[in-house]
């Protein structure tokens, strides 16, 4: 050797002496040139050991560690859940108006019964003669149809809904907590169920809501008996009896018949003018051809109808496509609104940040649009963009008996036997129903392109 260091094994050789020989007989130089050491890569297969490879059981002194945390890597995001007021469940059904006295159903008092002769037929009728509105003559007396005071009434109804039983069970071995619980698994592998299960048991309440109608079609597999076990979606609340007849005639419900089931909603059907129908917007028809462009009359419109019927929306819920679509309608136009700040809580929303109209919409008209990623599509077009369901949330909520509890009980609680095996068992549970006691005030658009 020069006395020149050249290399790093130089350096060690300087450092820690030589022999007289080419071999060397220091410890950490193993082999001429190269030092054998526990490193690879922790993606590397082990190999055999040579002078310039790392020792052959490398494996055993080196593990993949995967940490104790356990990411999601699912959108479970539960929008339409949290917007949606929530109630005690204090009656099984509720009373209802659904005709005036005199002057029909409608969302004005009808006063086309000009060409109608007669007083006796127009006192307490549907469509009433605009001079046998009320006004009676002097000293008029009682009960007579020709002085108008024959005695009218409205019309009552009853609508009953029952608590749904929402519930999800789990199950975890002896075995599985206590290994989970060394080496390299994640801990408490009960604490990890439970987050993971119960966003679960959120995740399917709020796809419950946005249910489409299609989904409670009858065939073969989907029973609407076993369907109906579920929350009342959103989508069968907002619904008339126009758009059902629409829906079977373009083939996006299977037949009429099953429109007849899907009609029937807190024990009663809807028929024609009923006053379980919601304001639909869906065009000429649902077949592929009638599909529509979004334009923003077609928003307005239902606004203003809502508006007509006394509704009062609250909150839009839609698709982040729909939502797109929206934001480039407003910039397009350069048309800009204030931003609003919403909280879902358990009263419904209450006013997340949003940002300036024509980037990411946050209200329209003042009105907070949500998206959910969710939200479904109507109509026989596959190109379809996603429904508007606009809310009155002062008339529809979620009516709870029982809420969400979570309930567990095996050997870790000493108790075996109640569960019947060498484990837990856990459950997620929640008892409620859909309640809406203002149809008219709520809305749908679908049907768009």
């Amino acid at each position: 050797m020069t006395g020149y260091i050249n290399t790093i094994a130089d350096l060690e050789r300087q450092t820690y002496g030589l022999t007289g020989h080419t071999g060397l007989n220091n410890q950490l130089l193993k082999q001429s040139g190269g030092v054998a050491g526990i490193h690879a890569g922790h993606d590397v297969a082990g190999t055999a050991a040579n002078g310039f490879n790392a020792i052959s059981d490398k494996t055993a002194l080196y593990n993949k560690i995967y940490g104790q945390k356990v990411w999601s890597m699912l959108n479970r995001e539960c929008n339409a859940l949290s917007v949606i007021a929530k109630r005690p469940y204090t009656s099984s059904g509720w009373r209802v108006l659904k005709e005036r006295p005199a002057g029909g159903s409608g969302n004005f008092l009808d006063l086309t019964g000009v060409n109608i002769a007669g007083s006796d037929a127009n006192i307490g009728a549907a469509a009433l003669r605009p001079d046998l509105i009320g006004g009676v003559p002097e000293n008029a007396a009682l009960d007579t149809h020709q002085d108008g005071l024959a005695s009218i009434a409205p019309t009552y109804t009853q609508l009953f809904t029952s608590p749904k039983i929402i519930a999800h069970q789990f199950e975890f071995s002896e075995l599985a907590m206590e290994m989970a619980a060394i080496d390299d698994g994640i801990g408490d592998i009960r604490a990890q169920l439970r987050e993971d299960m119960g966003k679960h048991h959120s995740e399917v309440q709020n796809a419950m809501l946005v249910m489409p109608l299609e989904n409670y079609d009858l065939n073969a597999t989907n029973q609407i008996a076993l369907i109906e076990r579920n929350y009342t979606s959103l989508y069968k609340i907002i619904s008339s009896k126009a758009e059902l007849d629409a829906m079977a005639a373009g083939t996006v419900l299977i037949s009429a018949a099953n429109t007849d089931e899907i009609s029937h909603i807190y024990g009663t059907n809807r028929d024609a003018a009923s006053f379980l129908d919601s304001a639909v917007s869906f065009g000429a028809g649902y077949a592929s051809g009638n599909a529509r462009q979004f334009t923003l009359t077609v928003l307005n419109s239902m606004l203003r109808d809502l508006r007509v019927a006394g509704g009062s929306p609250k909150v839009i819920l839609t698709g982040y496509d729909t939502l797109q679509t929206l934001s480039d309608l407003l910039q397009a136009q350069e048309r800009f609104m204030d931003r609003k700040e919403i909280v879902p809580t358990v009263n419904g929303v209450r006013g997340v940040k949003g940002a300036e109209v024509g980037f990411r919409v946050s209200t329209y008209y003042d009105i907070p649009l949500i998206p959910v990623a969710a939200m479904p599509s109507t109509g026989a077009n596959t190109s379809c963009i996603s429904d508007m369901l606009l809310l009155d949330t002062d008339h529809l909520w979620l009516s709870v008996m029982k809420p969400t509890q979570y309930f567990e009980d095996g050997i870790s609680n000493g108790n075996p036997f109640g569960v019947g095996r060498l484990g837990n068992k856990a459950l997620y549970r929640t008892i409620g129903e859909m309640g809406c006691s203002y149809f008219k005030g709520q809305g749908k658009i679908t049907n768009l392109l």
